[in-house]
């Protein structure tokens, strides 16, 4: 279940990086700014944390023990999912995709943590 979310959250990552700035526009339109301020560079960093926690997930090896590598970068995005949902919830936006990727984090953190 670890690849799966790893790989899920390697996508969602790169396409946060990717796509932002590739949205269409209207022709003569300004160009509209978040409601909560969040620039490029915070939405980059966002992306840049999903890769890292993902490659941290499948990591065989680091300077901390593997299951406890695992632990924190599935926490780190169980936490930043959440704050995603909440953040897309006070724009009137879906958080539906948020809260499944939630739900994913928290199968992968008690299964780590059953086993």
């Amino acid at each position: 279940m670890e690849y799966l979310v790893a790989a899920v959250f390697l996508c969602v990552g790169v396409a946060k990086i990717w796509s932002y700035k590739r949205r269409p526009r209207a022709l003569g339109a300004q160009r509209a700014s978040l409601p909560l301020g969040l620039p490029y560079g915070c939405i980059v960093a966002v992306g840049l944390f999903y890769i890292a926690a993902a490659v941290a997930l499948v990591m065989p090896f680091g300077l901390l023990p593997q299951l406890t590598l695992a632990q924190f970068a599935a926490c780190g995005l169980a936490g930043l999912t959440l704050a995603a949902a909440i953040y897309h919830m006070r724009r009137q936006e879906t958080a539906v995709p948020n809260l499944a990727l939630f739900l994913l984090i928290m199968f992968v953190i008690v299964g780590n943590w059953l086993s």
